[in-house]
């Protein structure tokens, strides 16, 4: 009798296959990074990132956190070190964003002339 391939099943929520299983072929490293191989019912392989999938362990800050934090501290960390970046280390030649550097523009009155509105 022949042994039953290990299952994997597809978690990724938007994936067309998501919450499907189907027999694990292999997992390896490409295009710089874990995939895993299936073969779908058609027989057709098929390929995804191991994070789309039940191989890879739940990420143990997502299961703490149970939804309750959208963003992981080191993601947080890294989107604050790519900010710091793009913004110049001389904030003074800046042009603020606060209402003193707001130009007021304030609509003028319609008046009427020969017959029609006119703005003045």
């Amino acid at each position: 009798m022949k042994d039953a391939l290990p299952r994997v099943r597809v978690t990724h929520p938007f994936h067309p296959l998501s919450g499907r299983e189907f027999e694990l072929v292999t997992c390896k490293k490409a295009w710089g990074e874990d995939r895993v191989y299936f073969h779908d019912d058609e027989g057709r392989l098929h390929y995804m990132p191991v994070g789309w999938t039940s191989v890879e362990a739940p990420d143990p800050f997502r299961t703490v956190a149970a939804g309750a934090c959208r963003f992981r501290t080191e993601d947080l960390l890294r989107l604050a070190d790519l900010v710091s970046r793009l913004t110049p280390d001389q904030p003074e030649k800046r042009k603020g964003n606060d209402a003193a550097n707001v130009k007021t523009n304030t609509p003028r009155k319609a008046r009427k002339a020969s017959g029609s509105a006119r703005l003045e």
